[in-house]
């Protein structure tokens, strides 16, 4: 069992080959997620941006390590500049490389900068604060799978919170790794003009559809969703559908377990 103690990042292990690295000290509460094989690692997304997850990852695995971005938001690519390998989605490449849609970097530098609850690391300066920006070294697709050596990832294209959010399934333990499509505690955006609220609700069914899933994973708040929520999600959908709220302006939906913010 790993103990890594750290200022900024708090590293739980969910098996001896999987580790969640999060910042609870910032008011977003990021996962992101370290998957070892023995060939390679891949680190699904990089978070905020605040201070080295590298700083971490070097001390989990001395294997290369690839990055699968969930999505092209700045609180799950700060750290990409780190890695040498990061893959993308197609219908997010285009953020990588020119910038988020419909987030000034003003906004992204306020939300950063809020609710922290601890100093600052001495590397961050709110200010000059920039999100990721490059050319990603892969782009990837739904369907894709990825070999990490005796363990293989499945790719789930799950549009909605951004045109190419993926969620990915490590086929071999069941675990279900959803970015911002699935999360509890606070409400799944899906409000701002970039989202799709259709998509997303399409999403969600696709997700819940999966079989032999056995943890799924959000990565925000609390780590680790109840067992039974892909039930609940097909229940909730069902819901959002039959009474005509899949739509920009209809609120926040909540269920049990989640909710979502239209």
């Amino acid at each position: 069992m790993k103990n890594i103690v750290d200022p900024w990042f708090t590293v739980q292990q969910l098996d001896d080959m999987t580790f969640a690295i999060s910042e609870y000290e910032h008011w977003e509460k990021v996962h992101s997620f370290l998957l070892i094989g023995t060939i390679t690692a891949a680190l699904i997304d990089t978070g905020l941006g605040i201070d080295s997850i590298k700083r971490i990852t070097n001390q989990l695995t001395d294997l290369p390590i690839i990055v699968l971005t969930t999505h092209v938001h700045a609180d799950h690519i700060g750290g990409h500049g780190e890695f040498d390998k990061i893959y993308v989605h197609a219908d997010d490449a285009d953020w990588l490389i020119n910038g988020i849609e419909g987030l000034s970097l003003n906004q992204i530098r306020k939300d950063m900068s809020r609710d922290i609850t601890i100093a600052w690391p001495v590397s961050f300066d709110p200010s000059t604060y920039t999100p990721y920006s490059g050319i990603p070294d892969g782009i990837l697709a739904d369907g894709d799978s990825i070999d990490l050596g005796n363990r293989s990832l499945s790719i789930y294209h799950t549009p909605g919170h951004s045109p190419g959010h993926i969620s990915i399934l490590d086929c071999d333990r069941g675990y279900l790794f959803t970015g911002d499509l699935l999360y509890s505690d606070t409400p799944i955006y899906a409000f701002y003009p970039s989202t799709n609220p259709v998509d997303l609700v399409k999403s969600l069914e696709r997700i819940a559809k999966i079989k032999k899933v056995s943890n799924i994973f959000g990565s925000h708040n609390q780590l680790g969703l109840v067992s039974n929520i892909q039930e609940e999600v097909l229940k909730a959908t069902q819901y959002l559908k039959d009474n005509d709220l899949i739509k920009h302006g209809t609120g926040i939906h909540t269920f049990k377990g989640f909710s979502v913010h239209f």
